[in-house]
């Protein structure tokens, strides 16, 4: 949820958010109309609640005719009062009810879509593989070779969209997402298996309960949502709470089962595991003081790179468009590794600085030197997940369908260096 004193005194501010993401300005008309309605029936049923209290003193000292008159008086008050307080209340339904429709207000980003991101760099060498005298295998055939990745037996279990890792494929995933834990540990992260399954309040507090809700698989007998991702049970783990920030930024590294319906994507990227309904991944999440969170964001995606760089991976780095960022980011970076059958960037990591929307609609602050309360800013980044190994197959692959394994990840497969084919 944006600020309301920061619509209230800059609502071109907003707009031009609003603009740059292609969504609708005029809700922030809506907002200040039903902020003035609830703010005027609040001051009404305030004098309204004086006056009454005033004829109370009255009555009591009040005889005969007068003190009859002051009845009627006091009666119709009181049902002034029950009425302002309703339109009051009604109007802050409202009110809040538009806010949490308003995505955060961008802090940097480009202005447009999908495809007006920013390239900001490219780092490591694509390599040729004409040059070497073979014609790449894309991450299935290749997965398939090295009996690592089963979508046939995944599909008859589960449906399309599903899979299995076997083998060299499952200690592959493990061996990511181990040394991606690893790594979060070694720069202060609190290590955490999170739920998979979170209730309404924590799903709409983090912002995914708005136009991308159809994303997300829903228990109705429950009343539960699986999480797409584990910053959303990092996200209300303080919900409520004054946390202290006075030794820096409170950061987690979540492990979970992520999950998705993949809702509007029939027909993309159908082969093998690119786009997938269920996946792992290990995600970073930083609860930090308002004014630290832009720096926290490069950290962020320092870390992010340090981990591709240990895949040794080509990738790129792009400052996402306004309209292609969820409603809670207000500024968003992905690395995008090169997917050498395609011929195209594909990305592997998201890091996303939040700002104060999520704390605000779940209640997280922190206590300031002098003594108040704010909400502090929240931030989260991609640091391993299972669709890193599409890129790892396809980058390191030998002419006889065997691959090579990245240095950094050899330590995590008991020294392994080359994924040979299943004869």
């Amino acid at each position: 949820m944006i600020d309301l004193r920061l619509l209230r005194d800059n609502p071109d501010v907003v707009r031009a958010s609003q603009l740059a993401r292609g969504d609708d300005p005029g809700l922030v008309d809506a907002v200040l109309d039903a902020d003035a309605r609830r703010r005027s029936s609040l001051a009404e049923f305030e004098q309204l609640r004086a006056e009454q209290k005033s004829l109370g003193k009255e009555v009591a000292r009040a005889q005969g005719e007068e003190k009859q008159a002051l009845l009627a008086r006091t009666k119709h008050i009181a049902e002034e009062v029950k009425a302002r307080q309703a339109t009051a209340d009604e109007a802050d339904a409202q009110l809040k009810e538009i806010l949490y429709s308003i995505a955060n207000v961008i802090a940097g980003a480009p202005v447009g879509g999908e495809e007006d991101y920013v390239v900001l760099r490219e780092e490591g060498t694509i390599r040729d593989f004409a040059a070497e005298g073979f014609t790449p295998r894309d991450h299935l055939e290749l997965g398939e070779g090295l009996a690592a990745i089963d979508t046939q037996r995944g599909a008859k279990v589960s449906g399309a969209r599903f899979y299995f890792l076997t083998g060299v494929g499952a200690r592959l995933e493990l061996a990511l997402l181990n040394a991606a834990m690893d790594q979060a540990i070694a720069e202060g992260f609190t290590p955490v298996i999170t739920p998979t399954l979170v209730k309404p309040e924590t799903m709409r507090g983090t912002g995914f309960l708005g136009k991308h809700a159809d994303e997300i698989y829903r228990l109705e007998k429950d009343d539960l949502y699986l999480v797409g991702t584990s910053e959303v049970a990092l996200a209300g783990y303080h919900a409520d709470e004054i946390v202290d920030l006075t030794a820096g930024p409170l950061r987690y590294a979540g492990w979970s089962a992520c999950y998705r319906r993949e809702a509007g994507s029939a027909g993309r990227d159908t082969r093998g595991i690119i786009r997938v309904h269920q996946f792992h991944k290990v995600e970073m999440f930083s609860y930090c003081a308002p004014e630290e969170a832009e720096a926290e964001h490069q950290r962020l995606l320092g870390w992010e790179e340090a981990m591709l760089r240990k895949a040794e991976l080509p990738y790129r780095v792009i400052d996402t468009a306004a309209g292609d960022l969820g409603t809670s980011a207000a500024r968003k970076f992905d690395c995008e590794a090169w997917l050498p059958t395609q011929q195209r960037y594909l990305e592997l990591t998201s890091t996303s600085n939040c700002t104060t929307f999520q704390a605000r609609r779940l209640g997280v602050r922190e206590r300031t030197a002098e003594g108040s309360t704010r909400n502090v800013a929240t931030l989260n980044g991609t640091l391993g997940t299972t669709r890193w190994i599409v890129a790892i197959l396809e980058n390191h692959q030998q002419p006889d369908g065997s691959v090579r394994v990245p240095e950094g990840l050899r330590p995590y497969l008991g020294g392994l260096e080359v994924l040979e084919p299943v004869k």
